[in-house]
């Protein structure tokens, strides 16, 4: 009965969209990206949809904040295609992304307390004879090439000075400091023009506290990502169930 309802109740685009703020334009370019099932037509060839495309487009919303863009796209796509299989397969992929993240987080969280002479945190290793690290030795250290600790400094974010007698490029304490702490934030998603704002601020004050609110705030959008995914996770249930 529920089912044969869903398909007699007839609903226009602007229906769709007023709901979610949206234009009717935009409800179209999701039918054709298959975020939608298809809609009916009027004899005169008008869309028309249904309960069912509207909690469609609910999931698909529902499921953005949490997954992205893209990746919702492609489960809302598996799913009206039939394939709830693969759509759930893509959903294990952005959870196992999401569990990633959350290592790489506390894996910076650790590089950046050993970095603390206040957390106990070691001195740079295989100092070089002027008082430093060499680029070779450093690059070794945080298991990248020559080439990247350059991009470093020519980005102004790592800043070696010169050996007077060999013209080669010496890391003393700060430098390599600094180096441990653009490499680990750029594996935690930072871009190089996101870091350098956070590395003057630790050279202004002398120390690693303003990373702090970095961290909090990385915690905050992985905590948001979660919940976000749940909240995804019910629409796109609902779906289902309307889907039968």
């Amino acid at each position: 009965m529920a089912r044969n309802l869903q398909t007699r109740v007839r609903l226009r685009p602007v229906d769709l969209a007023r709901e979610h703020g949206l234009s009717t334009q935009a409800i179209r370019n999701y039918e054709e990206a298959g975020i939608l099932p298809a809609a009916g037509r009027t004899a005169h060839g008008y869309r028309t949809y249904t309960p069912l495309h509207a909690q469609a487009l609910r999931a698909f919303l529902a499921l953005v904040p949490g997954h992205g863009h893209a990746t919702a796209t492609s489960i809302m796509r598996e799913v009206n295609e039939g394939a709830v299989d693969d759509a759930f397969r893509i959903i294990d992929l952005s959870h196992a992304q999401l569990l990633e993240d959350r290592r790489t987080l506390q894996a910076v969280e650790r590089a950046l307390r050993d970095l603390d002479p206040a957390e106990g945190g070691a001195r740079p290793e295989e100092p070089a004879p002027s008082g430093g690290m060499f680029i070779g030795p450093l690059a070794d250290q945080l298991g990248i090439r020559p080439a990247t600790l350059r991009k470093w400094e020519a980005a102004d974010l790592v800043r070696p000075r010169r050996d007077p007698r060999t013209g080669y490029r010496v890391y003393d304490e700060g430098a390599v400091r600094d180096a441990r702490m653009t490499h680990q934030l750029r594996r935690g998603g930072y871009l190089l023009a996101q870091i350098a704002p956070l590395l003057e601020q630790v050279r202004t004050a002398g120390g690693l506290q303003p990373l702090e609110a970095a961290m909090s705030d990385w915690r905050d959008r992985l905590a948001e990502r979660g919940r976000a995914m749940l909240a995804g996770a019910a629409e796109l249930e609902a779906y289902l169930r309307e889907r039968g």
